[in-house]
């Protein structure tokens, strides 16, 4: 099956189609994980992009539905160097191929990824379309042209839950079979005690499975979920989530957060990070390429500690708009500079834009897991 991707500066690129028959398009970025090709699929804050993974083999141990990241992939289309038709792991229960098929995700592979990735490095993320139907570079280039830009989009509401749940730490769906995260529901011989309320705004399983692993029975909210609504459950914290989109459009839950802050603990993780900065007055702004990927050295302020830490987005907060006096710049990301946390100074509430419950990705920053039980057990008194 030939395939072809074309971007919406005119740049062609033909190889070989995988994965489902048709056309997708979407936002063209690049992820430099050398391994979590599943994760990184079923991950909502990929919803409206089309993933370039610059492993040159992808598909190789295949998927299983323990290593989903939520209900279903969420990328638009995948592209790689060389796709495996087969799978060698004793974990998987079908090869990635009929995994992507089953799931209607265009594949394109046999392709010069590191071509691409250049490209986009240059020239900036672009607009794309994949196609095994269309041969018209033209009429592609057209169709690219056209695909509504990520900038000012709200997708939160896209991928967000659509009724309130609790999240079962034991329930199979949920934990998968982890000698690092224990599925039990006590901690160190007592029951959970702190009841978290966690926004979908495109949350991960890994981010219920560490809450739970930190004795935290979790209720997780859709998007726009008002404050009121929130408090009313009686929170002893609030968990933001990830999510895919611009955070500037998501000002639904800005003003939740205004009007949370100082009632309850509050942490924050990549939009949910974003959305923080937003309600302490700051503003945020689009990166040339974004951040993708589980090899970002990231430096936190307070110790001097690096971090190697998984990333996952475009859009950043800027470290000039936030108000020094009242918040502290907690990490910062060696590759370019970027902010990567705050922490109020005299409230509750602290935030990471990187991802510290990774998956995939290193386990370096697991603590801040931790460092939010702390908060609320003492904020709880």
């Amino acid at each position: 099956m030939q395939a072809i991707l074309a971007l919406e500066d005119g740049r062609i690129f033909r190889g070989q189609g995988y994965g489902h028959p048709g056309e997708c398009q979407g936002e063209v970025v690049f992820n430099t994980s050398l391994t979590g090709y599943q994760e990184i699929a079923t991950d909502p804050s990929y919803a409206g992009q089309i993933v370039v993974l610059t492993n040159p083999q992808i598909g190789n141990y295949g998927t299983n539905q323990a290593d989903n990241e939520s209900i279903r992939p969420f990328i638009e289309g995948l592209i790689v160097r060389e796709f495996s038709a087969i799978s060698s792991n004793w974990r998987s229960e079908q090869v990635t191929d009929e995994y992507m098929e089953r799931y209607t995700v265009p594949v394109l592979a046999e392709i010069d990824t590191r071509a691409l990735v250049r490209h986009l490095r240059t020239h900036g993320v672009m607009r794309g379309v994949i196609s095994t139907i269309e041969d018209n570079a033209d009429i592609l280039i057209q169709k690219a042209q056209k695909i509504k830009k990520m900038d000012g989009t709200d997708l939160a509401k896209v991928v967000t839950t659509p009724s309130i749940y609790a999240f079962d730490a034991d329930d199979a769906r949920n934990q998968a079979e982890n000698p690092f995260l224990p599925n039990s529901l006590v901690l160190n011989g007592e029951e959970k005690k702190l009841h978290v309320v966690a926004y979908d705004f495109g949350i991960k399983h890994n981010i219920l499975r560490m809450l739970a692993r930190e004795g935290c029975r979790t209720t997780v909210v859709p998007a726009e979920t008002t404050a009121d609504d929130v408090l009313g459950l009686r929170p002893d914290g609030v968990f933001l989530s990830n999510g895919p989109g611009d955070p500037e459009p998501v000002d639904y839950a800005v003003r939740a957060i205004r009007q949370m802050m100082g009632r309850v603990p509050i942490f924050g993780i990549c939009l949910g990070h974003q959305l923080c900065g937003l309600a302490l007055g700051g503003k945020t702004y689009k990166l040339k390429f974004g951040h993708h990927g589980g090899n970002h050295p990231v430096r936190n302020n307070a110790t001097g500690k690096v971090e190697i830490t998984a990333h996952n987005h475009n859009f950043a907060v800027d470290p000039e708009s936030i108000n020094i006096n009242e918040v502290e710049l907690t990490h910062v990301d060696l590759n370019d500079n970027t902010l990567e946390g705050l922490r109020h100074k005299t409230l509750p509430l602290f935030s990471v834009q990187y991802h510290p419950e990774a998956a995939p990705g290193p386990h370096d920053s697991h603590y801040l897991f931790r460092d939010f039980r702390q908060m609320m057990e003492e904020w709880k008194g």
